[in-house]
């Protein structure tokens, strides 16, 4: 079953990164909840979160669940390995 473990972790990271967190050593929690703090938070992270939101929402989303998460942090490397082979 696809996860987005990927784009969490990633998430994770770059909110660890963030001047909101590295810098003027506010929490995590504090850097995501307040508003005040969000222009410190980089735009990178913003759309990270908003993946993870979308990524989330579709494993709940039947139609999506069928065909797999895009982006979802498993890749299709294997798939596209095997799809080659039959135009051969």
């Amino acid at each position: 079953m696809p996860t987005c473990d990927g784009i969490r972790d990633e998430y994770i990271q770059c909110l660890l990164r963030s001047e909101c967190v590295f810098i003027k050593r506010h929490s995590v929690e504090e850097c995501i909840k307040n508003k005040d703090l969000e222009h410190l938070v980089p735009e990178r992270c913003q759309m990270l979160r908003k993946s993870l939101f979308e990524c989330k929402r579709g494993l709940l989303d039947m139609r999506k669940r069928m065909r797999g998460v895009p982006n979802s942090g498993i890749g299709n490397k294997d798939k596209i390995e095997d799809s080659s082979k039959w135009n051969e």
